[in-house]
């Protein structure tokens, strides 16, 4: 009898609601009923209109936040199983942040090298051999005695990405890793994650607000729509062969096409949206 390959992560059902920090007597839902799947070594994007949830789906496929109802599994095991997560976090999730996360007080050696000591298990030249190639594959082989503030943007965020992949986690979260960059680095990091991610194949699940960015780099799109009580409202499935060059896919016809689809689902959602915003702002 053949069976269907265990996902890495599994949301089923999930729904998250806070309560108003103006008015506790107010409750706001962020996300509700969200089902989303990531297959193990699949890239998946999530994109969606600023504020229908993204970041929130993201923490709770990190552990990081509790859904209000529904569930989360991680290659078939539930991640408040305590026996399998004793502490409710995603043990085998790295997670890439929006904001900087490097610690300004090490160097960028020191900050690769800082998730692989919390962990344990190896010497410390282990360790420091370990995070200096992992700089080495990011392109900072010759910048490890540097501190945050001597690196540019785009070096930040190499330091970042080596400080998740250094720990080989199966699951990669990306929250929006690239939007402050400008647009030349960021398209040499895209790059860089497709070129990493092909030679690993680790599951991503990947936020962002570039649906430029969300088709050129997945294997699936998955569209939320806007909030309150965010879900899912379209899913797509990226065709386009690989290895893929960013900047050079964005012209294919199959790009083109894939991005009309996508855009005539989530427009009206960027709309409302911004109504919503503008609403608050006045």
């Amino acid at each position: 009898m053949s069976t269907e390959p265990t996902a890495a992560l599994t949301l089923r059902g999930v729904s998250c609601t806070f309560v108003s920090k103006d008015d506790p007597g107010q409750r706001y839902t962020a996300v509700s009923n969200v089902d989303l799947t990531v297959g193990a070594g699949e890239f998946v994007s999530v994109v969606g209109p600023t504020g229908c949830g993204k970041s929130t789906l993201l923490n709770v496929a990190a552990g990081l936040l509790a859904p209000s109802t529904g569930e989360v599994q991680v290659f078939g095991r539930r991640l408040d199983d305590r026996a399998a997560f004793p502490q409710g976090l995603n043990t085998r999730a790295g997670y890439m942040f929006q904001a900087e996360s490097l610690m300004p007080w090490r160097t960028a050696l020191g900050n690769v090298m800082a998730g692989l000591e919390f962990r344990g298990g190896a010497s410390p030249q282990a360790i420091r051999e370990q995070a200096e190639e992992w700089l080495r594959r990011v392109g900072l082989g010759g910048f490890g005695d540097r501190y945050p503030h001597q690196l540019s943007g785009g070096m930040r965020k190499r330091t970042s990405l080596a400080q998740t992949l250094a720990l080989d986690p199966d699951i990669i979260l990306m929250d929006e890793p690239f939007s402050a960059l400008d647009i030349q680095t960021r398209q040499l990091m895209e790059n860089e994650v497709l070129e990493l991610w092909a030679s690993k194949k680790k599951a991503v699940l990947f936020i962002t607000h570039d649906l430029d960015e969300a088709i050129a780099m997945s294997d699936r799109v998955v569209v939320l729509s806007a909030g309150p009580a965010s879900h899912p409202i379209g899913e797509f499935a990226v065709d386009l062969p690989r290895p893929r060059d960013v900047a050079e896919v964005k012209t294919t016809p199959r790009f083109l096409a894939l991005h009309a689809a996508i855009w005539a689902v989530l427009r009206e959602e960027v709309l409302k949206g911004y109504a919503q915003q503008l609403k608050v702002a006045a």
